[in-house]
């Protein structure tokens, strides 16, 4: 499965960067697949193991913060690893033989 989420810490004023840096922090350290942009956090693996990374990540930023709002989109697909570069790629011979 790939979860991307994620995860504002709430009560500390107008920059969440250094809460966010946290979780980033956290889903790193998990060994599993994840990819960082301005937005999202993209993690792959299995059910449990995103999910158990997810909730320390929140975890982590919630020790810095009153509160955190999440937000977690998921492509559940039985039996694929490696989807997170797989579809990229997918997209771009898409593009190529356009």
């Amino acid at each position: 499965m790939i979860i991307a989420f994620s995860v504002t810490p709430m009560g500390t004023g107008e920059s969440v960067g250094a809460g966010v840096a946290e979780a980033v922090r956290v889903i790193r350290a998990s060994g599993l697949p994840n990819e960082t942009n301005a937005l999202f956090t993209t993690i792959e693996g299995e059910w449990g193991e995103v999910m158990a990374v997810i909730k320390q990540a929140i975890d982590a930023v919630l020790v810095v913060a009153p509160r955190a709002g999440i937000v977690l989109k998921g492509d559940i697909r039985p039996g694929v690893t490696d989807a997170m570069t797989g579809k990229v790629e997918s997209i771009e011979r898409h593009l190529g033989a356009s």
